[in-house]
This record gives C-alpha cells, sequence and structure tokens, in this order.
C-alpha cells in the first residue's frame, strides 16, 4: 500500500484549517503552521480560533505549531494559506528553516492564496518560485468558500501546475466525493483568475450596497470578466482558464455570496464608510484591495483597459465617493461589446 505523503499547511485561518481538515480525513499525516505563537497555542489547545470558520473545529490528529521548521520537517507537501502580502516571507522562512541537504527532495508546494503580491504584482506561483528555489510550484484556486467546504458541500477546484505529477498528488490529497479537482498547465492563468475576481467582487458589492439591482450586478460581472479576460491574455494565459472555475466560476461565487469578504468591503464603502476602518472590524484579509492596485499597474503598463478596475482604485486609494465612480462607468461612451 503506498504511503499518502506527509503534508505541512502554513496558515492558521479559515481556508488553512478548512484545507488541513480535508487532507487529515484523507488519511495524511497533518501538521499546521501558524506564526502568532499564542494564537497557534490556542488553536492547539481549542481546535479553533477567532479566525476559523464558525462552528468550525480542527480535528485532533492535526498537529499544531509557531515553529515553521518543525511543522515542514519531513514533509513532502507544503500548502500555503497565508495573506499574499506574506507569502514571499512565508518561502523564505521555509527556505531558511529547511536542512541543506542535496538528497531532500524538492518539495511540492500548492498555493491556495488568491491575490497579486503588492508593490510587484508578481503571481503567487512567481512568488514562490523566486523564494523557494527548486520548488514544484502548483496552485490551487476556484470558488470555494471555506464555511462550505468546512460544512462537507460540494465544491470543484482546479489545480495548476507546469509539473504533472504535482496535480496528481494535489487531487490525492484533497478531492474526494464532495471536492472534485481538476487540472491546468495554464499556471499564470489561474494565478490571475483568482486573484482578479476579487477586484469586481469589490465593485459588484458596491453596487450592491447602493441597492443598484441584479441588472447592474449582472452587468459588472459581464464587463468584469471580459476585463480580466483582456489582461490575462496579454499576461499570457488562455481563453479557456478565465472561462472556467477559476475565472467565471469564483467570480460569480464572490460577486454575489454574502459570504465573500471583498463584495463585502464594497457593501460597506457605498454606505460611506472609511476603508481602513472597514479593513480593521473585518477580521479577514480582503485581497481585492491589494490586487487592484497592482491589476491596475499591469494594465496600463501594457495597454489594457480595464474601467472596473480604474474606478475601484479611485474608490480605494483616490477618495472618490462609490457613487461618483458608479457614475462615472454608466456615463462611459456607447461602444461594441
Amino acid at each position: 500500500m503506498q504511503t499518502k505523503p506527509a503534508v505541512a499547511v502554513l496558515g492558521g485561518g479559515a481556508w488553512g484549517t478548512v484545507l488541513a481538515t480535508v487532507a487529515a480525513r484523507h488519511g495524511h499525516e497533518v501538521a499546521l503552521w501558524e506564526i502568532d505563537r499564542a494564537a497557534a497555542d490556542a488553536l492547539a489547545r481549542d481546535r479553533t480560533s477567532g479566525r476559523s470558520v464558525a462552528h468550525f473545529r480542527l480535528p485532533a490528529e492535526v498537529a499544531v505549531s509557531s515553529d515553521i521548521g518543525t511543522t515542514i520537517a519531513g514533509r513532502a507537501m507544503l500548502v500555503v494559506a497565508v495573506p499574499s502580502a506574506f507569502v514571499a516571507a512565508t518561502m523564505q522562512a521555509v527556505a531558511s528553516a529547511r536542512p541543506p541537504s542535496a538528497a531532500a527532495p524538492s518539495p511540492i508546494v500548492v498555493c491556495a492564496s488568491k491575490g497579486l503580491e503588492p508593490g510587484t504584482g508578481a503571481t503567487m506561483a512567481e512568488v514562490i518560485a523566486a523564494n523557494l528555489p527548486g520548488a514544484r510550484v502548483g496552485v490551487l484556486s476556484g470558488p470555494s468558500f471555506a464555511a462550505e467546504v468546512a460544512r462537507g458541500l460540494p465544491a470543484a477546484l482546479v489545480v495548476a501546475s507546469a509539473e504533472p505529477e504535482v496535480d496528481t498528488d494535489v487531487q490525492a490529497c484533497f478531492g474526494g466525493e464532495r471536492i472534485r479537482i481538476y487540472t491546468s498547465n495554464d499556471v499564470t492563468g489561474v494565478c490571475l483568475g483568482g486573484a482578479l475576481k476579487n477586484v469586481v467582487a469589490i465593485a459588484a458589492g458596491i453596487s450592491d450596497g447602493l441597492s443598484l439591482g441584479r441588472n447592474a450586478r449582472a452587468a459588472l460581472v459581464t464587463r468584469g470578466l471580459a476585463e480580466i479576460a483582456r489582461l490575462v491574455v496579454a499576461k499570457g494565459a488562455r481563453t479557456e482558464t478565465f472561462n472556467g472555475l477559476t475565472g467565471l466560476g469564483d467570480l460569480v461565487l464572490t460577486c454575489t455570496g454574502d459570504l465573500s469578504r471583498n463584495r463585502e468591503v464594497g457593501v460597506r464603502l457605498a454606505s460611506g464608510a472609511r476603508l481602513d476602518t472597514i479593513l480593521a472590524e473585518l477580521g479577514h484579509v480582503a485581497e481585492g484591495v491589494h490586487s487592484a492596485r497592482a491589476a491596475r499597474e499591469h494594465a496600463r503598463g501594457r495597454g489594457v483597459e480595464m474601467p472596473i478596475t480604474e474606478a475601484i482604485c479611485a474608490v480605494l486609494f483616490e477618495g472618490r465617493p462609490a457613487t461618483e465612480a458608479v457614475q462615472q462607468l454608466l456615463m462611459r461612451d456607447p461602444r461594441r461589446e
């Protein structure tokens, strides 16, 4: 009987703890790293935390530690579930903690974070490759609220990697009766689709917060998908990727679901709340805030038109009222679809 690879999940938030639970239930030996020692101790003791899914408890067989070296020791697969702004630092910590051994196989590193690196705009796959040389990188994305996965509700995801064996191992670790995992080799497309949908979700939240109706929300989702398509193609990704789970699927979920953090940011912006207040009260990271600026810079650098992204950046970073940003979108010149 083939031994299942031991797994380390890096990140003790909602998605990290749920993924650790799924892997443990599939028979993998799982360790979870939480950078904050007090939070790690509480999670190890209580099997839940303020950042966990409500009413969720981490299985007893998942070991929890704030020591990254202990967590990754002997693990063949590392699952990254920290906010995108901290992926580089996490990979640097992994590189420092790994014992120097030419005989040690390169780990599979699966990124479940959906965002672009602040400042550089790099995808998470690029960040991992740059900070952990030799890693066999995969990206896990798609429409997936952690709370629903924790309840055992069905979901479909996609794993993208340049190495087929990475896809196979991720499917075996997380796929099953309730989680269907498709594969792709379009790593850039999967990374960008997962990040850019969060920006459009903020716009959808603003529309809902202003009570503009379902027609307006549908228009935003559709035109938002067109924006994502233009930039993704300009970055060398494939059209079918953003029409799939990590593009259209995740976009629809994040723009319409009440569990969406990014949509919630938009709803609160529409009420006139300040961004810093919203983020402080949210309790979780809303990746679309960082990704909006990075997406705008990518688009401007490539001459790609992204009016929704431009409008969201104006609201987030330039103090433009949400009502004014929406009005400017509505007043754009008519054109062919």
